[in-house]
Formats: structure tokens, sequence, C-alpha cells
């Protein structure tokens, strides 16, 4: 396995780590299973967080077999005020079971409004900074799908790392991540297979790795096969070839433009729809297996894709010219509303 230095964490972590967004999918028995293949391959990086349900406590049962020493903890919360994220900590360490985690980021900072809460006089940075004092947490992060946002994180030195969606078809925040990287902010890289659009994981990943500002790439597993299957291209890590370049041009290519990067450009909708939010649910749905999941994300949700009115504000605001009326028609039928 390869290893780099996630940035001015000074933390040493496998070029591979385990997403945690999949171990919901699995029984406890199989997260047991799938953390011990993860230790016998090198990977020492485990990523989860609050919004995954059980993820947390299933890593965190499995820690105390496997052992907590053998791995890095990243863990994030959707809190953006002082009090939300300070209870959300306080909940993640019971729920891993451990006495402190390695990194603990706020999740999907995709918003200006959110990001101004973040670093308000009583915003989540705050209790970030006060846990990380008491030795609750050891290092802070931020993940967004928004480039926009953590180029404004860049101004705060407090933000160690960065998460966000890199992968063949999804390049838009390469210039926010280069710049994180030359300030020794460590990247990290989720969605290294587009949520599972891209049908070559394993030539996606190394894609990636072979991009100097990525520090790792944290791919969802949810079997000891793709555990397997994932860290061997940390273990054999060439430059691509002629012919995998053309593969992924190709892929890049079938993909197309109908395919949303949640760069949130095209909110706010006149009907109060999360737009990205609406679409992320029907991938969890067709390419993640985690039906029962995104169903109940989408019954909470304030509006749904059978309110568009199909005005057509949001298309024009969208870099990447996804037909959304087109998309929300098919969120519709996936959910049925």
């Amino acid at each position: 396995m390869k290893f780099k230095t996630l940035g001015k964490t000074g933390l040493e972590v496998s070029v591979i780590g385990l997403g945690g967004i999949p171990i919901q999918r699995v029984s406890e028995e199989g997260a047991l299973e799938i953390i011990k293949e993860c230790k016998n391959k090198g990977i020492n990086f485990i990523d989860t967080a609050r919004a995954y349900s059980v993820s947390e406590s299933y890593i965190g049962n499995a820690l105390k077999e496997v052992g907590r020493e053998s791995f890095i903890i990243a863990t994030k919360a959707q809190a953006y005020n002082y009090y939300d994220m300070k209870k959300n900590i306080n909940d993640s360490l019971e729920a891993l079971g451990v006495e402190y985690i390695d990194l603990y980021q706020v999740h999907d900072t995709s918003t200006r409004g959110k990001f101004s809460d973040v670093v308000s006089e009583d915003g989540a940075l705050k209790a970030l900074i006060e846990a990380k004092e008491e030795g609750k947490i050891r290092h802070i992060g931020i993940t967004s799908h928004n480039y926009e946002i953590l180029e404004k994180a860049l101004s705060y030195e407090e933000f160690e790392t960065y998460q966000f969606p890199y992968n063949p078809v999804e390049d838009q925040g390469v210039e926010v991540l280069i710049k994180a990287a030359e300030k020794n902010i460590g990247v990290i890289i989720m969605k290294p297979v587009a949520g599972g659009a891209f049908s070559k994981p394993v030539l996606s990943i190394k894609y990636i790795l072979n991009t100097d500002f990525v520090t790792l790439a944290i791919p969802g597993m949810d079997s000891v096969e793709q555990v397997v299957e994932n860290s061997s291209v940390a273990e054999n890590l060439s430059p691509l070839t002629e012919e995998e370049m053309v593969e992924i041009d190709e892929e890049v290519k079938e993909l197309g433009s109908d395919f949303c990067r949640r760069c949130g450009y095209c909110l706010p909708c006149p009907q109060g729809i999360n737009i990205p939010g609406a679409m992320l649910l029907e991938n969890y749905v067709k390419r993640y297996d985690l039906n029962d999941w995104a169903v109940k994300r989408y019954e909470g949700m304030f509006s749904k894709a059978s309110d568009c009115i199909k005005c057509g504000v949001c298309e024009p605001r969208c870099p990447y010219n996804v037909p959304i009326r087109k998309r929300l028609e098919s969120v519709k039928e996936t959910f049925g509303k």
C-alpha cells in the first residue's frame, strides 16, 4: 500500500481509504469483515458520517475487534452552528466507541449561508476548535460539493483537510484543490467513481491517484471483494497508458452532460425543490442500492420533483448543461412523487 502525508495534519494515510456510506447496507458482521480486509490490505483511513445511519456504530463495533490503533478515523456532521456541532461530536464519539476522533469535518458545506454560519461567532468551527483543544478530535476538515465554498475556506487556517468530488467526469474543483495542496491542506477525494456512474471503478481510481494534488481517495466499499480490488490499484500504481486514457475519454463522452455535479448553481428553485439533493437521492437508489435510506430522506424533503412546473429557470444556470427538467421527471418516476 502506498502512503501520503495528509497535509498539515501530519497523518500518514493510505492513498485508498474506506468510504463508509455503503456500510449501512451490510450487516454488522459484514462490516467487520470489510474492516478486517482493510487492515490486511494496509488501508488505514476510514471515513464515515453522522448522516450514514448505522455506519458509525458498525465501524465502532468492528474497531473493538480489529483495533482502534490500526486506523485513522474521520467522520463528519451536517451541523453548522456551535451547539449542533458540539452535540454531534459527542454523539460520534459514543457511536464509534472511541476516546478521540482523528479528523472531524463539517459535512456538505455547499452554500454561502451554511459557510457563513460555520465561521460565525457561534458557528460550528468554534465547537470544532474547542473539541480539538479538549482532545476529543485531533484535526478539523470541511467537505463540500461547491468549489467556491472551499475557495472561501482557504482564508481559514483551522481547516486542515478538504473533501470534494473528483473523477474523470467531475473536474470542476481542480483549481481550488491545487491551491489547497499548495497550502498544505490534505485533499480527500469523495465520489471517486462519480457516485457509481463511472463503470470502470479501478480505472477511475487509478486516474485520481495519478493526480499530484490528491492525498487519498475514499471509494465506498460494501464487500471484501471491493476492498481487494480497490487496494490493488495503490499496490501496483503505474502511470495511465494511452489505451487507458482512450477508455476514460470514451466513458466521459458516453456519460455526457446528463450528470449532476451538485454544485448548486441551479438553486434557488422557485418551487423550493432541492434539485441536487433530489438527484442525489435517486442516485442512491439506482447505483448504491440504498432504497429505504433514500426514500426516507426524499419523503422528508419540503418540495418533491412532482412540484416542478417546468419553468426552466434552473437550466440556464447550470454550467454543465444538465437537462434538469428531464432529470426531475426521472426522480419523480423513481420515487412516485
